[in-house]
């Protein structure tokens, strides 16, 4: 979140093709071939900076629909995904994704914040899609289990134990999600379900620090 080149005609050329019997045509000739050049000289600056003016205008409107249409970057504010992300890391979110598909399970989604789990700082939260549209989730025993089944979480550290909570019937085109650093995430355990409507888009990159770059 992204020369022309000016030549002037030799006055002089022009001068030694007239023939030496016709002085008057000659020095016309000369004065032409001068002021011709001179406009040349002057409107080259002013093409120059409409050139640039251009430029800089069509890669502002690249980035617009870059960002608007196809990928954006966000800055991670907080340890709800400790490990997977960290407060301090920059992702890179596909908006396209969920045009082609459904949420997939474990898909990690940048989505607006819940009314009332805004700041003026936070106007999206990132976390996981555990609970899919007509399941129900439910927490016990530090594992996550759906529709009466445990689910297995190679992406969480071993011994992490989830809270307790539920079980949940997930409503249609509504997607459960949690934070990775469950003890600590305020997620769908506290605001709820949440639309697949409100999705930006699908996070599948970390792009800083570039220790830490990776495919997600």
């Amino acid at each position: 979140m992204n020369t022309p080149s000016d030549s002037n005609e030799d006055p002089g050329s022009i001068s030694d093709s007239v023939s030496s019997s016709s002085p008057v045509t000659s020095k016309g000739a000369g004065v032409a071939t001068a002021t011709d050049g001179q406009t040349e000289q002057g409107s080259s600056p002013l093409r120059t900076v409409l050139e640039w003016i251009v430029l800089i205008g069509a890669a502002l409107l690249v980035a617009f629909i870059v960002k608007t249409f196809l990928f954006q970057a966000f800055y991670i504010p907080s340890d709800s995904m400790v490990p997977t992300l960290i407060r301090g890391d920059r992702v890179l979110v596909n908006k396209l994704s969920y045009k082609a598909h459904e949420p997939n399970r474990f898909d990690i989604v940048v989505f607006l914040a819940p009314k009332g789990t805004e700041t003026d700082l936070i106007k999206d939260l990132v976390k996981r899609v555990v609970g899919l549209p007509g399941e129900t989730i439910e927490g016990r025993d530090g594992r996550i289990l759906i529709n009466g089944t445990v689910i297995e979480e190679p992406f969480l550290p071993a011994g992490l134990q989830s809270r307790t909570f539920g079980p949940v019937k997930v409503p249609p085109k509504s997607y459960f999600m949690l934070g990775d650093n469950r003890p600590f995430s305020k997620d769908s355990t506290y605001f709820g379900p949440i639309e697949g409507k409100t999705f930006v888009g699908r996070v599948f990159v970390r792009i800083w620090p570039l220790n830490r770059l990776n495919l997600l």
